[in-house]
């Protein structure tokens, strides 16, 4: 082989190689997303590139940020700083709090319906649901529920809305259109949150202190099974379900357990629990990124958020976050 051949050879190598490694690094930035976390001490939101697995800026908002997500156009991230008693509104462009939304007393959780317009929150303090319209930045209404309201959910399509009580232990079906309360069930201690299978078919509303999941069906608005949970080796206490999750298809959810420093998964047809994954401590609330690849968790106590690789059920990284994580959001692009 003539040395020019070879130098040939070798230079279409090299450049095959790095043709490779370039597309691999292109798909690889394209698959990566931005997670918002509200950290409810800290009076922050710290911004994750999860591409980096890294907190790149630091947002300052108002006093006791809890609940946290974007607008349907992705344009805002609205966060519920409860004492405050305002809704913010971080501009997504420039990572600056750009505005507020007017709730009620201590606002927590919210929702907004499928077409982004309307945001429904609960106000902790006057035990009522807020529907406030975004585009004008004003309220339009508001729902009497029952006492401490704080877990939000929307039916897919949009017609049923949900808020649990914690102190009055009750899931409220709210009319959508009529803004009347249709229905009440009653489930465990302490209901923090709730949230609907994506084709309607099931809710799940997780009790704290009753440390049980309730599965409704939203038609009959009656529970039909109750997910408990049980780690080797716990006393049953600490064991406090709070944030839940529900992959697209239906088939698999997580819960977080709150001082139990444990993440369970759920067969979401038989509703068994298959495996418990540990994380940092305290885990409150949970966000997949959109390709349902990676969920994280935030863990108030040791201030950070874990990640967790859904396919293989295991903890692959940590992320050192702000003062006691709350919530968590994820961008869709």
């Amino acid at each position: 082989m003539s040395a020019q051949l070879a130098f040939s050879r070798r230079t279409v190598g090299l450049a095959l190689i790095l043709g490779a490694w370039l597309a691999a690094a292109v798909v690889d930035e394209a698959s990566a997303f931005t997670a918002y976390v509200s950290n409810e001490r800290g009076n922050t939101v710290s911004v994750i590139d999860t591409n980096k697995w890294q907190v790149v800026k630091t947002i300052k908002v108002g006093q006791r940020p809890r609940g946290i997500a974007f607008t349907k156009d992705q344009k805002y991230v609205l966060v519920a700083v409860g004492d405050d008693d305002t809704i913010q509104m971080i501009d997504t462009a420039t990572n600056e709090v750009v505005d507020t939304l007017p709730s009620g007393p201590d606002p927590e959780l919210f929702t907004q319906d499928p077409t982004g317009k309307i945001l429904y929150v609960a106000n902790e303090d006057d035990n009522t649901v807020t529907m406030i319209d975004i585009a004008k930045r004003a309220q339009i209404g508001d729902v009497q529920v029952g006492v401490e309201p704080e877990g939000m959910a929307i039916s897919p399509d949009g017609k049923i809305l949900v808020n649990t009580s914690e102190t009055t232990n009750m899931a409220h079906f709210i009319d959508t259109a009529t803004h009347k309360v249709v229905a009440s069930v009653l489930v465990d201690a302490r209901p923090r949150f709730a949230v609907f299978k994506e084709d309607g078919s099931e809710l799940w509303v997780s009790s704290e202190v009753g440390g049980t999941v309730s599965v409704i069906d939203p038609a009959e608005r009656k529970i039909k099974q109750k997910i408990a949970f049980k780690i080797t080796g716990m006393r049953p206490e600490p064991i406090q379900p709070v944030g839940i999750n529900i992959t697209r298809d239906g088939k698999t959810g997580f819960v977080a357990l709150g001082p139990s420093n444990h993440v369970a998964v759920v067969d979401g047809t038989t509703h068994q629990v298959i495996k418990y994954l540990l994380v940092g401590q305290r885990v409150w609330h949970m966000a997949f990124t959109p390709d349902e690849k990676y969920l994280l968790t935030t863990n108030g106590l040791t201030n950070d958020v874990s990640v967790i690789d859904v396919a293989a059920l295991k903890v692959i990284n940590t992320i050192q976050v702000g003062q006691q994580p709350w919530g968590i959001t994820m961008s869709d692009r």
